[in-house]
């Protein structure tokens, strides 16, 4: 039975059809074997040139921002969600930013539609970290679980840091709301099943600790016919993280470790001919990573 937000929800957008056109969510899919791979796109982020480009040396900003074509002083990233689905299993990796955190963001629910499903057709949700656009979107705008009816799954470590009340003092100030949202959001959720590096979260799923951007930040390795990797944020962005794989990032909380987990799992990623499901990265974010010179390219799947 529909729950009051779900009826709440279906009249207002019921309203709102007249009056704005129908958005598409191009997606790609691939078939890995046991699971079925669509992203869908929850939007976009609209970041500060200093987010990504702080502290790096200007030439190889103003390089990397030629090279892709990039604004100079303000950058759209994209977020796109890994949705993975296998008989009674449908499962998303991050809930997406939510209604509360960017305004080009949150459209989630939008792109599952798209596909025919609803959020009540989620049976597990796989929270990479916890930063805003991968962890805000699991509650609506009533406080209430916005996948009602799915097991949450997170890092053990990521989990003990954004529920640790010593984080928001200790995280900075510009992320202080990062922390008081996350730690809000968790209170709110009940079951969450915590899990650790290497292991098994479902099967032909496994954990990967991927530490850097945040504390306990986790990626998933698929198994299948062409394994693949779901990377969260532990490669950010499609140019500099790419291009200069070895240059510390601002948006990474603890730059050196990301530096470090960074450029061994590009490594790993390359030698292994992994596809590569990335929450930032363009073109929808599916594709493949090989060696180019002295960095990476991101190639996109059609």
């Amino acid at each position: 039975m529909p729950t009051r937000r779900r009826l709440l929800s279906l009249t207002a957008t019921a309203l709102a059809l007249p009056l704005i056109p129908r958005r598409a969510f191009a997606h790609q899919a691939r078939d890995l074997g046991r699971w079925r791979l669509d992203m869908l796109s929850d939007g976009h982020l609209d970041l500060p040139r200093g987010f990504v480009f702080g502290g790096v040396p200007d030439a190889l900003a103003d390089r990397t921002v030629a090279r892709h074509g990039l604004d100079g002083d303000a950058l759209s990233s994209p977020c796109n969600v890994t949705l993975l689905r296998s008989g009674d299993d449908v499962v998303l990796v991050d809930a997406g930013a939510g209604p509360d955190f960017m305004a080009s963001a949150g459209r989630l629910p939008e792109a599952l539609e798209e596909l025919g499903l609803s959020p009540e057709d989620i049976t597990h949700l796989i929270l990479t970290h916890g930063h805003p656009d991968h962890l805000w979107g699991v509650l609506d705008d009533f406080d209430e679980p916005a996948f009602p009816r799915a097991q949450v799954m997170m890092g053990a470590v990521e989990h003990a840091y954004w529920t640790d009340p010593a984080t928001a003092g200790t995280i900075g100030e510009d992320r202080a709301s990062f922390a008081a949202g996350a730690a809000r959001r968790l209170a709110l959720l009940e079951g969450v099943v915590l899990f650790d590096d290497g292991d098994d979260l479902l099967p032909g799923i496994r954990a990967r600790m991927t530490p850097g951007h945040t504390p306990g930040h986790m990626s998933l390795m698929v198994d299948g016919d062409r394994p693949a990797i779901v990377l969260g944020d532990a490669v950010g962005n499609g140019h500099l993280a790419l291009d200069a794989p070895d240059q510390p990032a601002p948006s990474d909380q603890d730059p050196e470790t990301a530096r470090d987990t960074r450029l061994s799992l590009l490594r790993d990623i390359a030698d292994g001919g992994l596809l590569v499901a990335g929450f930032h990265l363009p073109g929808g974010g599916l594709g493949t990573i090989a060696a180019d010179g002295a960095g990476y390219r991101f190639d996109a799947l059609a």
